[in-house]
């Protein structure tokens, strides 16, 4: 029987651009493979894979709520594999990898 093989790191999308709009309210990621989403801070923010957010285990995710008009106030590399963003109301401890843009953006 084979066993197929993980994929690399170097075989997933990788992102090649992530912008900030003027507005602050919007982050668009692009693809090296050509995909291009836009993600609302709102929903970046709402679904923060903080522990803040998502909690410590199964079943603990807190809905959060009133982030209709939040902004991004920055973008921060972490190493080489994800950002910090850091939100208007001062929220910034969910680190957003690639993976998990990528898959939001599916």
């Amino acid at each position: 029987m084979t066993q197929s093989a993980l994929p690399s790191p170097l075989s997933r999308p990788w992102p090649v651009e992530i912008r900030r709009h003027r507005d602050r309210r919007h982050l668009t990621i692009t693809w090296d493979d050509g995909l291009t989403r836009r993600f609302s801070a709102k929903y970046l923010r709402v679904n923060s894979p903080s522990a803040e957010v998502q909690g410590h285990g199964p079943g603990q995710k807190v809905h959060v709520t009133g982030k209709e008009n939040v902004e991004i106030l920055s973008v921060e590399p972490v190493g080489a594999y994800a950002v910090r963003l850091m939100f208007d109301d001062m929220h910034a401890t969910g680190i957003y990898d690639w993976d998990w843009f990528r898959n939001q953006a599916e």
